[in-house]
């Protein structure tokens, strides 16, 4: 086997709401790899300018190609926009995506959710018709995007009447689960070959980075465990059937004209009738609310954990992963892996469902200030934009906040200078 890298450098970048991440691994005759894990964001820092995506993007060419080296891998966890909608192009070529598909990245690594075909060597969700299988897997992504846009266009319908925190939440978790069309083709399309990943699976990296063993933790596929495939039966009864055709009805008046389009209107109700319409505005709403909610929630459980064993250090990338994707690997042959971990990129932005107390046990190597070879931890977020302090599910969560800073050496994406991009957060390997 190849030498390892001697050392790592993660530049975690300043993208407000989001994650971007390049991972450098240098060896000891001064060659380097570059893996860029995620790179999307659906709510900006205040005081950046609106191009500050192509700006990171140029920042991130420049520190892969100093010295003649390249970009090797990119990795997209999953496909909400807060980790993908930096993949984006422009017809005119000046996107932020379009800076990253000029380094052509050797491999592109994504969860098995998104192949486009199943190779024919596929482990498949289901024993019986991997591919059928695999094709109705698409369907319910695709269905999630349409739920989710029908859903916004409720919301940003003239004269709807809601309370302004459902709203709000509505807009967030509906956008951040809408396709970006021109991301997901680039990431399709871009560089060399594509690896769609799931536990256990082999990414099959040797030679892209040399020295490294790259674990893939999650997602489990339908084949490997009994609650994905039962959640995603009750979810198929509950959601993927009734719940975009209770979204249709609730806009397809507006798309339509309304149900007597050649009659008058008001541009106010009556105001006897007003009670009854926010009534019926509010319960849409609240509905509405629970069903992409669970859709995020699905789609979470779909991103990709990447465990790299680098030398003597474990660094543990596990995108948005949520409890129904931990629970497979926490009881599987891979959980004695996180016992060792020496950087975690703390899961989707610190939200209280993303890391486990079960996995948070298991890391060995957190304790207080001080403690020889103790732990790092890197949270990319932003507050205010997600959950609730009052209902306690606001992100980040303060409660896992106070133990990253108790017990990890924890670096903030949110806390660095305004004129600040990244920080970068060097790793002794040896």
């Amino acid at each position: 086997m190849a030498k390892p890298p001697v050392s790592a450098t993660l530049f975690a970048y300043q993208v407000g709401f989001g994650d971007a991440f390049l991972l450098r691994f240098t060896y000891e005759d001064g060659r380097r790899r570059h893996v860029l894990i995620d790179f999307g964001t659906t709510s900006l820092p205040k005081h950046v300018p609106a191009d500050h995506m192509v700006r990171v993007a140029r920042d991130i060419s420049a520190r892969c190609t100093e010295g003649g080296n390249r970009l090797d891998v990119v990795v997209a966890t999953h496909r909400h926009a807060d980790h993908v909608s930096g993949f984006a192009t422009r017809a005119d070529g000046s996107g932020s995506g379009d800076v990253i598909r000029a380094l052509k990245p050797r491999v592109v690594i994504q969860p098995w959710t998104e192949a486009e075909e199943a190779p024919l060597d596929w482990l498949g969700p289901e024993k019986s018709d991997p591919a059928l299988a695999f094709a109705r897997r698409r369907r319910s992504l695709e269905a999630m995007h349409e739920a989710a846009g029908q859903a916004l266009e409720f919301v940003n319908t003239p004269g709807r009447r809601m309370a302004g925190a459902v709203a709000a939440q509505l807009a967030f978790i509906g956008e951040d689960n809408l396709s970006n069309a021109s991301a997901v083709r680039n990431l399709m399309t871009m560089g060399g070959r594509r690896e769609y990943v799931f536990h256990g699976a082999d990414p099959k990296l040797g030679r892209v980075l040399p020295g490294l063993k790259v674990h893939v933790l999650g997602p489990p596929t339908l084949r490997q465990t009994e609650t994905i495939r039962k959640q995603r039966s009750r979810d198929e009864d509950e959601f993927w059937q009734l719940a975009p055709k209770r979204l249709a009805e609730a806009t397809a008046s507006r798309a339509a004209g309304g149900l007597f389009p050649a009659a008058d209107t008001f541009s106010k109700l009556p105001t006897e009738h007003r009670w009854l319409a926010r009534r019926l505005d509010e319960a849409n709403a609240e509905l509405m609310l629970g069903l992409v909610r669970a859709l995020d929630k699905q789609m979470n459980n779909t991103s990709v954990i990447l465990l790299f064993k680098a030398g003597s250090k474990s660094l543990l990338f596990p995108g948005d992963a949520q409890w129904e994707n931990w629970a497979y690997a926490l009881n599987s042959s891979l959980a004695p892996l996180l016992d060792d971990v020496d950087l975690y990129k703390v899961g989707h932005h610190g939200s209280l469902n993303a890391t486990p107390h079960s996995m948070w046990r298991r890391f060995g190597k957190r304790g207080t200030a001080g403690r020889p070879g103790r732990m790092t931890s890197v949270l990319s977020t932003k507050h205010g934009k997600h959950g609730s302090e009052a209902k306690r599910t606001e992100v980040p969560r303060r409660t896992l906040l106070d133990a990253l800073e108790d017990q990890t050496n924890l670096h903030n994406t949110e806390k660095l200078p305004d004129d600040a991009l990244c920080k970068a957060i060097e790793i002794d390997l040896r």
